[in-house]
C-alpha cells in the first residue's frame, strides 16, 4: 500500500502500522508516497478489513492507494 499523510505524521503513523495484524512492514519514506506498507492477508474480507476499518481509520491519514500482488 502507498499511504498519503498529513505533514509531519509519516514516521508515527509507520510505527502504528506495524502494531496492525497482517502488516508485515511500514517504511517512512521521503517523497510522494509518505508511507510504504507490506501487508499479507489470507482473503479479500480480510484485507477489506484491514485496509477500511484498520488503516484509513487512522487519524492523519488522508488517502490508501493499494496495490494486490498474487
Amino acid at each position: 500500500m502507498l499511504i498519503h499523510t498529513r505533514a509531519g505524521r509519516s514516521k508515527a503513523i509507520a510505527h502504528e502500522l506495524t502494531q496492525l495484524p497482517g502488516v508485515i512492514s511500514a517504511h517512512a519514506c521521503w517523497g510522494v508516497p509518505d508511507v510504504i506498507v507490506f501487508a499479507e492477508v489470507e482473503t479479500q474480507p480480510e484485507l477489506d478489513d484491514l485496509v477500511m476499518e484498520k488503516i484509513q481509520t487512522i487519524e492523519g491519514i488522508e488517502r490508501t492507494d493499494t496495490h494486490i500482488v498474487l
